[in-house]
């Protein structure tokens, strides 16, 4: 391998956007993945992308602004992250969406009700909509970039695992790999979170241990954590521990939600009290936190009819999986409320009275407890619901299992650049994404949030490494 100027290690969203952005500077570039082929979790998700003050959302008459962003983003978060990180996070997430316009990434200017609809969505608990959803999903913002990546002439060498990085004297001098010593006056950690690192979601994210073996990892394959090595290496400082995306999901879902499916429509969460406790179309964003102040473990109640009434062509919430599953006793099920209350090992009179206030309120279109209606309206979704009234009657074991993204990540500041534990820049290290920790907090906003993450520092590190790297020839 040759020397270049700057070294990314990660082809994920991320890594790809810190390569074009250092490109477009003249600086040369390499990326290094580990995997056998580009994407990350960025080609895996839906490529929902959170901002501020766009283009898409003037088209659609929506006043915003990065300020507004800012408030809420801190806000929501109790103000635990660094103001001027998140400050420079929101003011570019929109000339970050802007830049992947100009790209050919076609964010459609329309209202969407969901994040497999291309256009502008509510994507968590923000009064602005705020999250841009992509024609074709995360694998097309990943084309965009990779046909960006082609054109910069930027080398990219796949299933080559970064070993560590070579520092000296406190500066990053370039990494090693295979016992070799590749020099480069800047590096990019792009690497991604540590999901699929048991050892290292033990001492980082132990709350992934309470979903036992409920837990699935949509995460890419290549979250393995690197960061945390390079952070020994370098002495950097880590941010962010015991943060990420646990999403409230059923045991029988085990992948993606458009390849596992959705749960009925017509369903209530129970908790250890027997009692329906919380809106079922609550954001991601904050239900988490919800069904953990419930005892983390609460049942997802619904009927026959909404069995039946499960879609076609997904692998695990369609009616014939619930029913074998119900059958080998992997999900509860019962002709009676009592008979079902005595499995859940709930007090049957509170599980009956909050059916029967389901069936007065929901099917009639009103919610005067959790505001439900007014949730699914958000959605673009009026249709009536239907009484839980049908025997048989299920329930399914129901916590935060579903681990999307973890937060621990290298310390850094507004320009991306790795600090260590004293607050000083490590000189020639930047790192974005979930390797770049800091940005994404105890709260995850909203859809999107990632993605904006991963793009946005990822374009800052890029630019600062770039411009860093010009600045001492």
């Amino acid at each position: 391998m040759s020397n270049w100027d700057v070294i990314v290690i990660g082809a994920g969203g991320a890594g790809l956007t810190a390569a074009i952005s250092a490109a477009e500077q003249g600086a040369s570039v390499a990326i290094l993945e580990s995997e056998k082929e580009i994407g990350g979790s960025t080609q895996l998700s839906a490529g929902l992308f959170t901002a501020a003050d766009t283009s898409v959302q003037r088209a659609l008459g929506i006043e915003d602004s990065a300020a507004r962003f800012f408030q809420h983003y801190m806000d929501l978060n109790q103000w635990r992250l660094q103001p001027g990180l998140i400050q420079r996070f929101c003011e570019a997430s929109g000339p970050t969406l802007e830049w992947l316009i100009g790209l050919g990434v076609d964010f459609p200017s329309k209202f969407s009700t969901n994040a497999h609809d291309p256009g502008l969505m509510q994507a968590g608990v923000e009064d602005v909509w705020r999250g841009h959803v992509p024609k074709d999903q995360g694998y097309g913002l990943v084309s965009a970039l990779n046909q960006q990546r082609l054109e910069k002439g930027i080398d990219l060498f796949l299933d080559n695992r970064v070993e560590d990085l070579v520092v000296e004297d406190g500066q990053v001098r370039g990494i090693k790999i295979g016992g070799e010593l590749i020099e480069a006056s800047a590096v990019v950690v792009a690497s991604g979170g540590l999901s699929h690192n048991s050892h290292l979601r033990r001492l980082y994210y132990p709350e992934t241990l309470e979903a036992g073996e409920d837990l699935f990892i949509v995460a890419a394959p290549g979250s393995r954590g690197d960061h945390i090595r390079f952070a020994d290496s370098a002495q950097a400082a880590l941010t962010g521990h015991g943060q990420g995306l646990l999403m409230v999901t059923s045991y029988i879902q085990r992948l993606h939600h458009w390849q596992s499916g959705f749960p009925p429509r017509s369903r209530i969460y129970i908790n250890q009290s027997g009692d329906r406790f919380m809106n079922e179309d609550i954001p991601y964003a904050v239900s988490p936190g919800i069904v953990r102040d419930n005892g983390g473990l609460v049942w997802n109640v619904f009927d026959e009819k909404a069995r039946t009434s499960l879609p076609e062509g997904y692998m695990h919430w369609n009616k014939d999986r619930v029913a074998e599953d119900a059958e080998s006793g992997a999900m509860l099920s019962a002709q009676t409320l009592d008979e079902l209350a005595a499995k859940m090992h709930v007090p049957a009179d509170r599980l009956k009275a909050a059916v029967e206030r389901w069936n007065e309120q929901l099917p009639n279109g009103t919610d005067p407890d959790f505001l439900r209606q007014a949730t699914m309206h958000n959605k673009g979704d009026d249709r009536p619901l239907d009484p839980i009234a049908q025997a048989p009657f299920y329930a399914a074991r129901t916590c935060p299992a579903e681990l999307v993204c973890t937060h621990t990540g290298l310390a850094i500041d507004t320009e991306a650049r790795v600090r260590n534990a004293h607050g000083a820049v490590i000189k020639g290290l930047y790192a974005a994404g979930e390797a770049g920790g800091g940005v994404l907090g105890n709260r995850y906003v909203g859809g999107g949030n990632s993605i904006a993450n991963a793009l946005t520092m990822g374009r800052i590190a890029g630019l600062s490494a770039a411009m860093d790297t010009a600045a001492a020839r």
